[in-house]
């Protein structure tokens, strides 16, 4: 998974004034509780801005402190590595350790997760690069789109006022095109394309030499050809056009691979699932061996992508497991060693539960509260049904393998089940949910285990 959002706060606000304490602050509107994981997300991305403030001997030796943050499943490991990468606004890769074998088996070499973080780079970069150059894109566009629509007979050179006739024509086309008057209208334009092969569509795609996707793309001709479509379609398409043109790919790709170098955040997540006890055969082999195939990555080392060279000292490592079969000891020392920072994130209780319905912004009462808006349902939660949704959920984690705070994702949606379903052909209303409707809707379920079990 990759993303590379904008800051969730003012982007004109420099990256000094993202302290930890605002981090932290900004972090809390999105999630309960785990202070201490946090706590040290916030200290690693401000040593990453304190870093490119040192001279250039000193930002050698600094590298970045590894974190391995160990919880339960759904107690908001996942969520902190996210939003932290939306605050810095910088190129960030969620990959899941299982997915990865040791060299020599069948599956994704790890490698490939620089790659994908290089693309991720690249698509920040390409954004914000089109932004800067979008006035004069659809300024270009809209030259084109008038060629289109106006295309005088040639006049001779010597030919003043038929040329002054043909410059006034087009100008009210420009005008009439700037209010809208010709929307409905159709143009016919000229497309070239270049192919593109989605990377991993040849046999061995992710391993394959890395530049010759790129190599394949340059040797297959462009295809040109006239296309007939609506004012609209074309202003937009000849838009992309024209900022592909602008957009200096050099500039981009060295600027990209600068930004994964310097600011790449990679989240490996189910790093337990690879850690293992040695043993001389059966699955814990090939475990440990993704484990040493993962150190130079971690380390630091040189991985060719098709956007150049990607060093990978100074990205930001975040692992992170359950550990509940396996610990942290059971990875290789090495391993070990380059995630010197160690947070434990807790289980959730009843009161943490109570405060994920509806202390964050994104909080799952009031996404239900929005969505049911549209269809003129006011949904309202009361106290004690709150209370009752978190003590059900809570039970429920206890009762069966506990998945942390996505069960309330499960729990709401069998509440609100039948409301959801009959919100479309009901007058609009006020519906409130108070703790007789959550034991009644959900009371018997969550008393049957059986039904628990399979249902909640």
């Amino acid at each position: 998974m990759c993303l590379h959002q904008s800051r969730d706060t003012d982007r004109d606000n420099p990256a000094s004034s993202l302290t930890p304490r605002r981090i932290v602050e900004e972090l809390d509107k999105y999630i309960v509780g785990q202070d201490s994981a946090k706590r040290a997300v916030a200290i690693a991305l401000r040593n990453r801005w304190r870093r490119r403030q040192l001279d250039d001997e000193m930002r050698r030796e600094v590298m970045p402190k590894n974190i391995l943050m160990i919880g339960p499943t759904g107690v908001g490991k996942t969520e902190i590595a996210r939003r932290l990468a939306g605050l810095a606004g910088a190129p960030f890769l969620k990959v899941e350790a299982s997915k990865y074998t040791e060299v020599g088996y069948h599956g994704r070499d790890v490698e490939s997760m620089v790659r994908e973080l290089a693309e991720c780079s690249v698509n920040m970069v390409r954004s914000e690069m089109a932004q800067r150059v979008r006035p004069q894109a659809e300024h270009n566009a809209e030259e084109r789109l008038l060629d289109g629509l106006y295309e005088p007979e040639p006049a001779a050179p010597e030919d003043a006022d038929r040329s002054v006739q043909v410059s006034r024509a087009r100008e009210r086309l420009r005008v009439m095109l700037k209010e809208g008057r010709l929307e409905e209208k159709e143009v016919e334009i000229e497309i070239t394309e270049k192919p593109f092969l989605v990377q991993g569509v040849l046999a061995g795609g992710d391993e394959m030499g890395v530049d010759m996707q790129s190599v394949l793309e340059q040797m297959l001709p462009s295809h040109t050809e006239t296309r007939r479509m609506s004012i609209p379609e074309a202003r937009k398409l000849l838009t992309q056009q024209e900022t592909e043109k602008l957009v200096d790919r050099e500039a981009l790709y060295r600027n990209a691979v600068e930004r994964a170098e310097e600011t790449g955040i990679i989240f490996i997540d189910e790093l337990d699932k690879v850690a293992g006890r040695e043993t001389t055969s059966g699955p814990d082999v090939s475990r440990e061996g993704v484990q040493r195939d993962l150190l130079p990555i971690v380390e630091g080392s040189a991985v060719p992508t098709r956007y150049g060279i990607v060093r990978t000292d100074y990205v930001l490592f975040i692992a992170a497991g359950a550990f509940t079969v396996s610990k942290p000891s059971d990875l290789i020392p090495e391993l070990q060693g380059r995630f010197p920072i160690r947070v434990e994130l807790s289980n959730l209780t009843r009161e943490d539960f109570m405060r994920i319905l509806v202390e964050p912004r994104n909080a799952l009462t009031k996404q239900y509260e929005a969505l049911l808006r549209t269809e003129g349902i006011e949904l309202e939660f009361t106290d004690e049904a709150i209370a009752r949704i978190a003590e059900i959920a809570e039970e429920i984690n206890q009762k069966t393998v506990s998945i942390g705070a996505r069960r309330l994702h499960t729990v709401m949606e069998k509440l609100l089940e039948q409301i959801s379903f009959d919100a479309a052909d009901v007058p609009a209303r006020q519906v409130r949910i108070d703790a007789a409707y959550v034991d009644e809707t959900l009371a018997e379920l969550s008393a049957d285990e059986d039904l628990t079990r399979y249902i909640l």
